[in-house]
Parts: structure tokens; sequence; C-alpha cells
């Protein structure tokens, strides 16, 4: 009977030994994942402040490219003021565009009247 229960209490010690051993294991497991879960945490982080700087850098870059497209559609309809002007003798070849009727004043003392058509 003492053999039985002593063998009981072997298996029992081998047992808690095993249970021993895999709660070290798991221990240590736990501490990796918990580091890594800190480190996926600061990278999420930092992720998060690069997204938002990108954000802003984005929408800086919309209001520019807006404001060059508004700028190139008054460069366009400008050229093609000037064309028809060409086109119509309201602006002669050799006029500088500071002296075309388009930067003089329209009447007033000392200034010359609008220039005449031409045909071509």
């Amino acid at each position: 009977m003492k053999n039985q229960q002593i063998h009981q209490q072997e298996l029992k010690i081998s047992e808690l030994e095993k249970i021993a051993e895999k709660n070290v294991y798991l221990e240590e497991r736990l501490q990796v994942l918990q580091q890594q879960n800190e480190d996926l945490r600061e990278r999420i982080d930092k992720n998060l402040a690069v997204s938002r700087q990108l954000s802003e850098e984005n929408a800086n870059l919309q209001v520019h490219v807006e404001m060059e497209s508004k700028e190139k559609k008054r460069l366009s309809r400008t050229n093609e003021e000037l064309l028809w002007r060409l086109q119509t003798g309201e602006l002669s070849p050799h006029m500088t565009p500071s002296s075309s009727p388009i930067h003089r004043p329209a009447s007033g003392p000392g200034s010359p009247a609008r220039p005449h058509s031409y045909h071509q």
C-alpha cells in the first residue's frame, strides 16, 4: 500500500514538474509576445504620424495643383485673347504687351486712340 502511495506521489510530482516547465515556457512566450505587441503599437503610432503628415502634404499639393491649374487656364485665356487680337488687327505684332490696348487706359489726355483694324 505504501509503495502504491509513493508511486502515485511520484506520478503527481512528475506531472507537477511538467506543468511547471510548461508554465516557464508559457511565461517566456508571454514576455516575447508582449514585447512584440509593444513594438507593433510603436510602429502603429509612427505609421499614424507619417500618415497624418502625408495627408497634410497631399492636401497642400492639391491646393498647389489647383492654383497652378487656375493659372494655366488664365494664361490660356490670355493667350487666346492675344491671338484673337492679332488676327483681328487689334494688336500689332510689333507692339510690346505693355504698349498694347489691354495695358493702356482707354481714354484720357495724351493717350492715343485705339489702333485701327487693318486687313492682312
